[in-house]
């Protein structure tokens, strides 16, 4: 996926692959800038600007959906495949109340009266833990706390029971106690409903208790894709172990947190080899050619050999 813009072409998404099974959760993480939300965007047809150019092909349930024109992508969207955005706020229409949102998709892709689709949207608000979803379904976003906005959104993206949700940062701004619960009550409705989800974050703590694998990108490219096991206990990418790092622990022995040195790199001068190789402590003379992924069930695309991974990431946790 790249972007023509006036200083140059943006080459925002760069060689990704990956699929997601049926009643499974793929976690994709890396930081801002890292081609994470705009390739699922692109799933959904969300990004229909002329300067905009998609190559490749999406897969969904064995139909080629990239490129459909938006009558078709619209039965698609909300009904077999949902969104939830990043920020309720701004998701939400400000000039109509919370249930009027949710029947109208629901009458949309159901046919549904406006009686039965409100009823539809009463329980909804019920499911996601909204108190007094008769009344609140009245309210505009507004008069809703932002832990509630997110609970309503997630109402709107299961109102058609859909095959896929992608879950863009549906945490983020949210204290830890209603990120707990947004992220169980997610689980809950996984379980009971059978929808797989793709979940998009810059969290690995998210990462590590929602996802059964997980793709970590950098500079639109993806830098390793493995199982929540290998990534949480065998990373082998050096970005995955500086992302890793970052995270507080109560058993570590230091008093600052581990950062990664240096800035992400920009999107109109990437480096030609590996693009985390500019902040990378390991990097070395091979490192100016591209990598590509490479493993059986877990890729990575660094240069170092498998020994030589094992033994830094070794001294890495032993240091901490």
């Amino acid at each position: 996926m790249s972007f023509a813009t006036r200083a140059g072409v943006i080459r925002a998404v760069d060689g990704l692959s990956m699929s997601v099974e049926r009643g499974e959760t793929v976690g994709i993480v890396g930081e801002s800038g890292s081609g994470k939300s705009v390739s699922m965007y692109s799933i959904l047809g969300l990004l229909r600007d002329a300067n905009v150019t998609i190559e490749g092909s999406v897969l969904f349930e064995g139909r080629e959906i990239l490129g459909r024109p938006d009558s078709e992508l619209r039965a698609i969207r909300g009904k077999d495949i949902a969104m939830i955005f990043q920020d309720p706020m701004t998701a939400l229409t400000p000039v109509y109340t919370v249930g009027w949102q949710i029947a109208e998709q629901i009458r949309q892709h159901t046919g549904a009266s406006k009686k039965q689709a409100r009823k539809r949207a009463i329980e909804l608000l019920a499911e996601v833990a909204i108190p007094d979803p008769a009344r609140r379904v009245d309210q505009y976003p507004h008069e809703f706390s932002g832990g509630m906005r997110q609970r309503a959104m997630i109402a709107m993206a299961l109102s058609c029971e859909p095959s896929l949700i992608i879950a863009d940062e549906p945490t983020t701004a949210l204290d830890v106690t209603t990120q707990a619960q947004i992220l169980e009550l997610l689980g809950q409705l996984q379980q009971k409903r059978g929808s797989s989800i793709v979940m998009i974050t810059h969290d690995m703590g998210v990462i590590s208790e929602v996802a059964h694998r997980v793709v970590v990108m950098y500079a639109g490219r993806p830098a390793e894709i493995g199982t929540r096991t290998q990534l949480v206990r065998e990373p082998r990418h050096p970005y995955t172990w500086g992302l890793l790092g970052a995270v507080p622990r109560l058993d570590s022995k230091r008093t600052r947190l581990i950062t990664i040195p240096g800035t992400p790199a920009s999107p109109l001068d990437v480096p030609e080899g590996c693009a985390f190789a500019p902040r990378c402590a390991y990097r070395f003379d091979r490192c100016e050619e591209r990598p590509a992924l490479h493993g059986d069930d877990h890729l990575d695309a660094c240069w170092l050999e498998e020994p030589d991974k094992v033994r830094l990431r070794r001294a890495i946790e032993e240091a901490s």
